[in-house]
This record gives structure tokens, C-alpha cells and sequence, in this order.
């Protein structure tokens, strides 16, 4: 892995994470569904604009066809859509640090499903779970909003299911465009609920405006090209490695931002979640390579 890389790679992770303080931002000053349905229209429509300039179309069979429709409801309306929800009743250092546990799911079901983990593997998923559950342990103890909570784990779970079920399929060479309808099958998704439950009178502060902007540009468009060129130079099991820096940069970006406490048990945790991820990817590296 060359220098360059790994200069992508952190700042991936970096902007990834920083979608969790900035989706707090909103959601505080506007309806969660609501917002998230305008945020993937706009980017949807930004991400399909900049494919096709590079020359991309709308070519895919029909097995790619549901692998963007899985992943549209799954990512976009599920798990993002609910963490958007929870956010409203918890911190973005609690939402972040639930967050990191969809490669620990994941690769816990492709154990169970027969692929190769090995020792390393299957002391990262223990470490990792046990990071999980030590600040979630602290959390709950200290009163935080269960409902929050339970969003956030149906919604890691879709994520983690949506991996699972299209992880065999290719964009041929159209990653952007599968991005952008990804994103508009999402925000149809949301709609819906969007119109029957939430009331849509709020007002487009600095902040939020803000906030909004920097979260449809950055890690709806940018992190998504700078992932797929990532992904193009090392690889995607290698790739996948920078995201145990999630829960360190996104209660980091939390805290320095949103002035979000964090207690002793907390980094601990983290630490712990952090060495977890590392310790998963790294053993699907290996047995990539042969390892």
C-alpha cells in the first residue's frame, strides 16, 4: 500500500465519520425523513450528472438492477434514514460508535456462511463485540434513549444484510451512476413515510443549511469517488481496512465539534472496537492473499 493510499484511505474515513456530527446538526433543526429524502434527491441527481459527464450510462442487467434496489432501501432508507431518527434522541459519538459494528456483523455472518476467518478473524468479531457492548454497557446504565438506540441497531442490520446479498455483484464500470440511483431509489423510499408522519414547517438556519450542504457534497459525493478510487489502486478487502478508524474519528469530529463528553469507558471502547475491525479486515486480507 503506497503513501498515496493511504493518504485516501484517512481521508475517507475522515469525512465518512464526519457525516454523523454534521447529520446531528440537522436533525435537531429539521425532520429527520424529510431531509434525508431531499438530501439523496439532490445527491442523487448530482452523482448521476457527474457520471454521465464522464461518460457513464445506465447499463445494468437485471441481477444489477436489484442489487441498486436493495441497497437504495437497505442503505439510503434504512440505515441511514433511521440513524437520521435516532439521532434526534442520541449523541452522534453513541450513533458512530453503533455504526462501526456493520463490518464486525458482516463478517461475522460470512463466518457463519462458511468463509475462511481464522484465529485472527474470530478474536477481532470477539474484541470487537466486546468493545461494543462495554460503551453501550456504560451508555445505557448512564440513561441514554433506548428507542435511539434500537433505530440504530435495526439499521446497522440492514446495512449488514444489504452487504451480504449483493456483495457478488459488479457496476461495470458505471460506480458513480449506480451511486446516484442508489440514492433516488432511497429518497423515494422515504418520501413516503416522510409526507404521512412528520411535519415539514422548519426553517433553513446557517447552520442547518450548512450542515446539509456539506453532508449531500462530502460524504454523499466526495467520499463515494474517493472510496471507488481507493478501491480501483489497493483493492476492496484492503480498502475496508481504514474503516476501523470510524469510531475514533467519529466521536473525535463529536466531541471537538458539538462539545460531546466522552468518559474514560468510552475511549476504552472504542480502542477495543477500533483494534476489532482492524484485526476482522486484516485476516479477510490475508485470506485473500493466501496468506
Amino acid at each position: 500500500m503506497d503513501i498515496k493510499a493511504i493518504f485516501m484511505g484517512l481521508f475517507f474515513a475522515l469525512i465518512w465519520s464526519s457525516a454523523f456530527t454534521s447529520a446531528r446538526i440537522i436533525v435537531l433543526q429539521a425532520p429527520p425523513l424529510t431531509i434525508s429524502a431531499l438530501r439523496f434527491l439532490l445527491a442523487g441527481l448530482i452523482a448521476i450528472t457527474i457520471a454521465y459527464l464522464m461518460g457513464q450510462r445506465i447499463r445494468l442487467d437485471r441481477k444489477n438492477w436489484r442489487a441498486v434496489a436493495i441497497f437504495g432501501v437497505c442503505q439510503n432508507a434504512l440505515y441511514l434514514g433511521l440513524f437520521f431518527t435516532a439521532m434526534q434522541r442520541i449523541e452522534a459519538s453513541l450513533a458512530s460508535i453503533i455504526a462501526s459494528a456493520v463490518p464486525l456483523i458482516v463478517g461475522f455472518a460470512s463466518a457463519i456462511r462458511g468463509e475462511r476467518v481464522g484465529w485472527l478473524g474470530w478474536t477481532g468479531l470477539g474484541i470487537g463485540f466486546a468493545g461494543v457492548a462495554l460503551i453501550m454497557g456504560a451508555r445505557l446504565s448512564g440513561g441514554v434513549d433506548l428507542i435511539g438506540v434500537l433505530l440504530c441497531l435495526v439499521g446497522v442490520t440492514a446495512l449488514a444484510i444489504a452487504t451480504l446479498a449483493v456483495r457478488a455483484t459488479s457496476s461495470k464500470g458505471n460506480v458513480l451512476m449506480v451511486v446516484g440511483l442508489q440514492m433516488l431509489i432511497g429518497s423515494a423510499a422515504l418520501a413516503v413515510p416522510a409526507m404521512l408522519l412528520e411535519d415539514h414547517s422548519f426553517t433553513w438556519t446557517g447552520s442547518l443549511l450548512g450542515a446539509f450542504l456539506y453532508t449531500v457534497i462530502m460524504p454523499g459525493i466526495v467520499a463515494t469517488i474517493i472510496w471507488f478510487l481507493l478501491v480501483e489502486r489497493i483493492g476492496a478487502t484492503r480498502a475496508s481496512t481504514f474503516h476501523f478508524l470510524n469510531p475514533f474519528f467519529g466521536v473525535a469530529i463529536a466531541s471537538v465539534i458539538l462539545g460531546e463528553s466522552l468518559s474514560l469507558t468510552d475511549v476504552i471502547g472504542v480502542a477495543v472496537v477500533m483494534a476489532g475491525i482492524l484485526a476482522v479486515q486484516s485476516s479477510r486480507t490475508s485470506a485473500r492473499t493466501g496468506a
